[in-house]
């Protein structure tokens, strides 16, 4: 599988697995995450949370850019979770 293919797997699968995720915000962790998916989740199989998990694992090692989209996602989740009911 080219590089190009896994990177895009691996982002798609994330945006599947992480329903944590505003859907907004889902596009901007994809482009803010994709060389941190490809650098530091290289050999992990997408899908099941297994690229966020990932994330999690490797925290400290993510892009500023990265760091900043998943909180902001997570932000915006929070806050459509307290208005979905």
């Amino acid at each position: 599988m080219s590089r190009f293919a896994f990177a895009a797997t691996a982002l798609i699968a994330l945006a599947a697995a992480a329903p944590a995720l505003a859907q907004g915000a889902g596009g901007q962790v994809r482009t803010a995450c994709a060389n941190d998916a490809k650098t530091l989740c290289a050999g992990v199989k997408p899908g099941g949370g297994r690229i966020l998990q990932c994330f999690k694992e490797h925290q400290d090692q993510l892009s500023k850019e990265c760091q900043s989209a998943l909180e902001a996602a997570q932000a915006a989740r929070a806050g459509n979770a307290g208005t979905a009911q």
